[in-house]
């Protein structure tokens, strides 16, 4: 898919999906920041070639840390080509048991202001280069979609989606691309928590062919829309939830 040689930066290195996307671009021959929160977390990275992965701690919360992790790369690796502003968290909880300063802001700081850093940042470094790149933001279905307990992260990830939108339109005169996808019930760690409820059998259910989609699936549609092949993609939010948002749960089935 024309990406060999190409360098990106991946936040929510460490996550499932994080994983599976890393995993997907070195397969390509992606030179790959994996950038994640702690340094412990990124430990699973040991062992390989630090000409084609490296790794990163930073809190995508501060501007401060996704600049610098930016030019990491860009040191590092000489240039920087794709952003895929991966990092999120999520948490289940009914609206009227919130207290903002646990269940919103951190949500908040993390899946709204870090894409919004990522973008900024990326695109600095990509007019400084004088090149064009691409800036892949990953959103949710539920970012078009209400769901109880996940007020929070919904609302995020509807910012995702427009933040997409609006950096696609104003930096296109550069060369730049911004695209997202939506994931939807991808078997990852952070939707087990709705184990501890009970649902687990039951959300499994809300994709068409009812059964969760894998990383590694979500990992293939990234590594299309960083690439030139995808060149036409541009502004808009890529579906890849197996018809999650299109459909209501059946009653028989």
């Amino acid at each position: 898919m024309e990406l060999f040689n190409k360098v990106a930066v991946v936040t929510g290195a460490a996550g499932g999906i994080g994983k599976a996307i890393i995993n997907q671009l070195l397969e390509q021959g992606v030179k790959v920041l994996a950038v994640d929160l702690s340094e412990k977390s990124l430990e699973i990275y040991q062992g390989f070639d630090e000409e084609q992965l490296h790794t990163f701690s930073a809190d995508v919360s501060d501007y401060g840390q996704v600049e610098a992790a930016v030019k990491a790369a860009a040191t590092h690796f000489g240039s920087l080509d794709i952003m895929i502003n991966n990092a999120g968290i999520g948490m289940a909880k009914p609206l009227l048991e919130h207290d903002p300063i646990h269940d919103f802001d951190p949500v908040t700081k993390v899946n709204q202001n870090g894409v919004y850093y990522g973008i900024l940042a990326a695109a600095h470094q990509f007019k400084s280069q004088g090149t064009r790149g691409v800036i892949l933001n990953t959103s949710s279905v539920y970012a078009q979609m209400a769901s109880e307990m996940t007020f929070t992260y919904n609302v995020s990830k509807a910012a995702v989606d427009m933040m997409t939108k609006c950096a696609a339109l104003e930096l296109a005169p550069l060369g730049i691309r911004v695209v997202a996808i939506a994931p939807g019930r991808v078997d990852t760690p952070m939707l087990r928590q709705y184990e501890a409820f009970g649902l687990w059998e039951h959300i499994s259910k809300e994709q068409m062919r009812q059964t969760f989609t894998q990383p590694e699936e979500i990992a293939n549609v990234v590594s299309f829309l960083v690439s030139d092949q995808a060149n036409c993609i541009n502004g808009c939010t890529v579906s890849a939830s197996d018809g999650f948002e299109n459909f209501k749960y059946p009653l028989l089935g």
